[in-house]
This record gives C-alpha cells, structure tokens and sequence, in this order.
C-alpha cells in the first residue's frame, strides 16, 4: 500500500480541510509504530513493524487522530504555530475511537479475531469465567459490604475505620463496590465498566450506556457520550444553571474568607 492509497482511505474516513502527508519510513522501530508531527503535519509510518495492510491501517489511523486534533485545536486558538499533538487523553481516545469504528465499517480494517480459533475461545473463556464471575463476585462483594457496615452501626464501630484498618481498603473502593451491590448492572461487562455504568444516575442512561458496552464501544467513548448528554441535559435547565452558580459562588465566598481571616491574622500579628 503506497503513502498516496493510505492518505486517500484517512480523508475517506473523515475529511479535513488541513493538508497533510504520509510517509512510510522503511524502517522498523522498537519504540513506536508511527508518529505525527504536529508542526509539519506529517503522519510518519514504521512500515518494517508491520506484517499487514491492517495493521498499517491502524497506526495510520492513530496518527491521524492527532491530526485531526490538531486541526481542531488550531480552529479554536486561530494560532499556526506548532503545538503539542501527542497528548493521549480522553479527546484522543475517543476520536481515535470514532475514526477506528469508521473504518471497520467501510471496510479498511478489521480486528480479525475469527481468524485465529484459539483466540475466539480463548476470548469466550476469559469473557465468561473472569469477566461476567468477577462482576458477579463484585456485586455480592458490595452487598456483604453494606451488611458490614449496618452491623458496624449496631455494634456504634466507625465503619471508616472498619475499612482502612480492619478490611485495610481504599475508601473509594468500598464506596464503589457498595454501588454495585445496589445498582442493578449487567455483570457480563467486567468490573471496570460495571463501576461507569451505575455512577450514572438516571436508569435511563444507565440502560444506554450498558447497551454501548455490550455492542463494543469503548469505555472511553461511552463515558464521553455520557458526558455530552449530560452537559446537554444542565444546558437546557434554568435550575441547574442557577444552581451550579450558585455552587460556585458560594466556594468563592469560602476561599475568599479563608483569605481575609488569614490576612487579619497576619496582621494582628505584626
């Protein structure tokens, strides 16, 4: 596959008014598979680390992610100067992840699990005795917690202390797991992605975003959908506007005073 062939899948993928070029180097790398330069706008591809087209495609599609970024982000701060594209955060991830389901569906790439048989049921095996068990074991994990901490109220013991010392826990930890004992969420989505869906509040939502789990949209997608909508949601109501402001007026208050009484201090001691 030449450089003009992966530039022409990338813009069929997503357009982008900014140009850019793609280089396959002919070389390996043991470090990184491709690398985007943000300040020529080259997508630099390690084609000696890849035994397939399909494998090549997915770098590509990396790096171009960053670009992409990047255009975005030149959009908002009207500057031409060189700016730092590399960053993976949650923006990347979930454009990179947008332009991978893309390109599956148009037929670019594909992850190809049905061509190895062992990994197929090896894939079963770790989705169905690790996975959906470990969920299981967590919701019930979460259920004796907050019986521990019911008997901890009959017996007047801090169930604070009951965690970090006896049970030696993070407390964020117990509070999630409690959660789940509670939350009715499908335990086939792994523990991890048990705790995203029941921290959403509204059943409704809770209900989507296991539904985009289980079709295989990433965690991170599926956060930043949650995000979105839920920023949608407070745009549209008058009440939670005034009372987010009214949130942060009253930590300003708070910050501020702390301030004067120790500037009051410092001056009744001199």
């Amino acid at each position: 596959m030449d450089n003009e062939k992966i530039k022409q899948i990338l813009l069929d993928i997503q357009d982008t008014k900014l140009d850019f070029t793609v280089i396959q180097t002919g070389k390996d790398s043991k470090r990184v598979n491709g690398l985007y330069k943000p300040d020529t706008h080259e997508i630099l591809l390690h084609n000696k680390n890849f035994k397939t087209d399909n494998q090549l495609v997915y770098t590509a599609v990396h790096e171009y992610a960053h670009h992409l970024i990047t255009e975005e982000t030149l959009a908002v701060s009207g500057s031409s100067a060189p700016i730092n594209a590399k960053v993976h955060n949650q923006a990347f991830w979930v454009k990179f992840n947008e332009l991978i389901g893309i390109a599956e569906k148009k037929g670019y790439y594909v992850i190809g699990i049905e061509n190895s048989p062992e990994l197929e049921k090896l894939t079963e095996e770790i989705r169905t005795n690790y996975l959906e068990k470990n969920g299981r074991l967590m919701q019930e994990f979460g259920r004796l917690l907050a019986k521990a901490h019911e008997l901890c109220e009959q017996a007047n013991i801090r169930y604070e202390d009951y965690v970090d010392r006896v049970l030696c826990l993070p407390r964020t930890t117990a509070r999630d797991v409690v959660k789940l004992g509670i939350v009715p969420v499908n335990p086939a989505l792994g523990y991890d992605n048990m705790k995203l869906v029941a921290g959403i509040r509204k059943p409704e939502d809770r209900s989507a975003a296991e539904k985009q789990l289980m079709n295989g949209e990433s965690p991170v997608t599926v956060r930043e959908m949650m995000k979105r909508s839920s920023e949608a949601s407070r745009s549209d109501d008058p009440k939670s506007k005034l009372e987010k402001e009214k949130s942060r007026l009253e930590k300003t208050i708070t910050q501020l005073q702390q301030r004067l009484e120790y500037v009051e201090d410092a001056l009744g001691n001199m």
